[in-house]
C-alpha cells in the first residue's frame, strides 16, 4: 500500500498566513470578540488548531490504558455499560422494572435504595437478577454499612465469584455535606464509614464502595471546570483519610467511583472525561501507589437534567443523544440517560425505553464501541481536554490552600463560587446567549403543557439548590396558559411596514419573543400605509401592537403608527421590534412603551408583561 500522504501536491499554508487572511476578511472587526469564545469555564477557545497548538501536549504519546490515562482504560475497544436508573423504591416493583430493562439492553441497573432495610428485602430486589452478568448500583440508602452487609450475604448465598460483582454504592458524605448542609450522621462518624465500607466489599475488587458526586454540582449551575475541581477536592478527601486510617493506596483508590455530568456542550463534555482521567492518575500518583493502575477512574456519565424543557420535550430525546455520543466518545465506563419527559411527569416504560435505546443504537448501529478514544489527534478536543486539566488543577490546588474540600464547605466559598456561575448561566438564558431551543428560543405556538403536568418538581436540598436552567421561562409560560384557562391568551398583533426584508425579520424576531410566554400571535401580511396598519391593530383587539420595520424608517413610520394609535387608545401598548438609537427618545415621547432586540433580557421582559397583562 503507498504510504504517499494525501494532497502532498499543496504546499503548506503558515499560520500567519491564515491569520493574515483572517483579519483581512474581518475588514476592521475586533478579531477576539468576533472569532475567540471565551467560555464560561474560564479559558479562551480559538477559532482554529493546528498541529503546533499540539506541540507541548506530553500525554499524546501514551495509548489507551497507559498512564495518565487521558486515553481511557480500554486498549481495544470502547465498551461501556447501559444504565437504567430506577427510582421505585418498593423492592418487588423495582426487580420488575429491573429484570425488563436488563431483557431489553440494560447492562447495569441503579436503584433507589430508600426502603432496603433487610437481608430480606435486598434478596427481594435483586431476585432472578445474576450479579455475575449485570451491575448494580445502590443510592439513598438509610444504613450504607448495613447495605454492604446484605449485599456480601447476597453475593455468598447465591455463590457468586466476588471478583466478578461490579456496579457500585454511590456514598458520599462530602457532596452531601455540600449540598445539604450536613453530613449524614457527623463528619467523624460518616468518614469512619468509608473504611468500614471497603472492608466490607473488599473481596468485591471490581465494586466500588462511595462514588464522587460531580452531577450534584453540575445540576446547581456549575461549570465543568468546578465541577472537576471540586471533585478532585473531594476524592482526595477520601484518599487521605482512608490512607492515614491504615488502607493502602492501590485499595482505597480501586474502590472509588466518580460519577460526572454530560450536558450538550458535545466537544467540551468530551474533554471533560479525557481531562479528569489524567487529573485523577496525578493525584492518586501524589500517593505512591505500588501500581500506576491504582490511578485508573471508573467513570459514571449522568446525563443532564438542568438542560432538559418542560416545552417541546421531545426535543430532550436529541439532546440526550448527543449527550450519548459525547460520554461514549470521551470514554465513560457507564451511561445512564435521562427520561425525555423527567420534567413534568415520572418515567414509564416508553421514556425509559428511549433512553436505553439511544445507547443500543449508538452500539449496534453507529459503533461507537469499537474504537477506543476515536478523538485522540483532535487538533480542537486535545487543546480543550489541556484547558480543562489546567484551569480545574489551579482550582484543585486553591481548594488545598484552603485546608480540603471540608473546609471550603465550611467557609462557604464552594457554594458561593458555584452559585456565581449559576447566575451567569441564567443570564445567559435569560438573554438567548444560551438556547434552549423550544423554551427561549423557537417555540412551539399551539404547545400547551400544563394539562400535562403530573409531578411538581420539589428540591429538598437545603444549601445547593439542584434546578433546571429552563425553569423561570418556562414558569413564564405555564402561567399564561392558567390565564388563558379562563381568559383569552394575550395577543401582540404584527404591524408590519416599510422595508420588507426588515419587517419581516422583525415580525420574525417578536413572534419568536411573545411566543416564549405563550401569547398569541397576529400575524399580518404587511401594510403599505400607516393608517391601514392602524386600523387592523385596533380592531383585533390585541394587547399587545408591535411595529416591524427598520431602524432607520422608524423615525417616520414608528412615529406615526404610535402617534396614532395613542390618539384613539392612549393605554394601548406599543412596542417597536429593533434598536433605533437615534429615534428612541423621539419615539418615547409620542408614546412608545418599549423596545425590544437581541440586546434584550428576555426574561425579565416578557415577566414585566405578564404582570400586567395577566389580572
Amino acid at each position: 500500500m503507498s504510504q504517499e500522504k494525501l494532497f502532498s501536491e499543496f504546499s503548506a499554508v503558515s499560520t500567519e498566513a491564515w491569520e493574515e487572511l483572517i483579519n483581512k476578511d474581518l475588514k476592521g472587526a475586533d478579531y477576539n470578540r468576533k472569532l475567540v469564545w471565551h467560555t464560561i469555564e474560564g479559558f479562551d477557545v480559538l477559532p482554529y488548531y493546528r498541529a503546533e497548538n499540539l506541540q507541548n501536549l506530553d500525554y499524546l504519546n501514551t495509548l489507551p490504558n497507559e498512564f495518565p490515562y487521558t486515553r481511557g482504560v480500554r486498549k481495544a475497544y470502547n465498551q461501556w455499560q447501559i444504565v437504567q436508573e430506577i427510582n421505585v423504591t418498593q423492592p418487588e416493583e423495582a426487580n420488575r422494572i429491573a429484570t425488563d430493562a436488563l431483557a431489553k439492553g440494560a447492562t447495569v441497573v441503579a436503584f433507589n435504595a430508600k426502603d432496603i432495610n433487610s437481608i430480606e428485602s435486598i434478596n427481594k430486589l435483586l431476585c432472578n437478577i445474576d450479579l455475575e452478568k449485570y451491575g448494580v448500583q445502590f443510592s439513598h440508602a438509610p444504613d450504607y454499612p448495613a447495605l454492604a452487609g446484605w449485599i456480601t450475604q447476597h453475593v455468598e448465598t447465591k455463590g457468586y465469584d466476588k471478583a466478578k460483582i461490579t456496579g457500585g454504592i454511590n456514598f458520599d458524605p462530602v457532596m452531601s455535606y455540600l449540598k445539604n448542609g450536613k453530613f449524614f450522621r457527623s463528619q467523624n462518624e460518616d468518614m469512619q464509614q468509608t473504611v468500614q465500607l471497603v472492608q466490607l466489599t473488599q473481596a468485591m475488587t471490581q465494586f466500588k464502595t462511595f462514588n464522587i458526586n460531580g452531577l450534584i454540582m453540575h445540576n446547581a449551575g456549575a461549570t465543568i471546570v468546578q465541577e472537576l475541581g471540586y471533585a478532585l477536592a473531594v476524592g482526595r478527601e477520601y484518599l487521605t483519610f482512608l490512607t492515614e486510617n491504615g488502607l493502602a493506596i492501590d485499595i482505597a483508590a480501586s474502590k472509588m467511583s466518580m460519577t460526572l455530568s454530560v450536558g450538550s456542550n458535545y466537544f467540551m463534555e468530551i474533554a471533560k472525561l479525557r481531562a479528569v482521567r489524567l487529573l485523577w492518575a496525578t493525584l492518586v500518583e501524589a500517593y505512591q501507589p505500588n501500581c500506576p493502575c491504582a490511578g485508573k477512574l471508573h467513570i459514571n456519565s449522568v446525563a443532564s437534567s438542568w438542560n432538559k424543557t418542560l416545552y417541546d420535550p421531545y426535543v430532550n430525546m436529541l439532546r440526550s443523544t448527543t449527550e450519548g455520543m459525547a460520554a461514549a466518545i470521551g470514554g465513560a465506563d457507564s451511561i445512564a440517560l435521562k427520561p425525555f419527559d423527567l420534567a413534568y411527569k415520572t418515567d414509564n416504560d416508553f421514556s425509559c425505553r428511549i433512553s436505553r435505546n439511544v445507547q443500543v443504537i449508538l452500539k449496534e448501529e453507529s459503533y461507537f464501541d469499537k474504537v477506543a478514544d476515536p478523538a485522540a489527534g483532535s487538533y480542537y478536543i486535545e487543546n480543550l481536554t489541556d484547558s480543562l486539566v489546567e484551569h480545574a488543577w489551579k482550582l484543585f490546588q486553591n481548594v488545598e490552600n484552603e485546608g480540603g474540600m471540608i473546609a471550603a464547605i465550611n467557609k462557604g466559598t464552594v457554594k458561593a463560587d458555584i452559585e456565581k456561575s449559576c447566575q451567569q448561566r441564567d443570564m445567559d438564558i435569560a438573554t438567548r446567549k444560551y438556547i434552549l431551543l423550544g423554551t427561549n428560543q423557537y417555540p412551539n405556538l399551539t404547545e400547551t403543557m400544563l394539562d400535562k403536568i403530573e409531578t411538581e418538581e420539589n428540591n429538598d436540598s437545603q444549601n445547593l439548590k439542584s434546578y433546571r436552567g429552563a425553569y423561570a421561562f418556562e414558569a413564564v409560560r405555564v402561567a399564561t396558559e392558567r390565564y388563558a384557562q379562563q381568559h383569552d391568551r394575550p395577543k401582540v398583533f404584527l404591524l408590519k411596514i416599510g422595508n420588507l426584508a426588515m419587517r419581516q425579520a422583525r415580525a420574525g424576531f417578536v413572534t419568536n419573543f411573545f411566543g416564549c410566554a405563550g401569547y398569541e400571535i397576529i400575524e399580518t401580511s404587511g401594510y403599505n400605509t400607516v393608517e391601514e396598519g392602524v386600523k387592523d391593530a385596533l380592531d383585533a383587539k390585541a394587547a399587545i401592537i408591535a411595529v416591524c420595520s427598520s431602524d432607520e424608517e422608524y423615525a417616520t413610520l414608528g412615529m406615526a403608527v404610535a402617534q396614532q394609535i395613542k390618539a384613539i387608545n392612549p393605554n394601548m401598548i406599543v412596542i417597536i421590534a429593533g434598536n433605533p438609537v437615534e429615534s428612541m427618545e423621539a419615539l418615547k415621547v409620542v408614546g412608545v412603551t418599549d423596545f425590544i432586540h437581541v440586546k434584550t433580557n428576555v426574561l425579565d421582559t416578557l415577566r414585566t408583561y405578564n404582570a400586567k397583562l395577566l389580572k
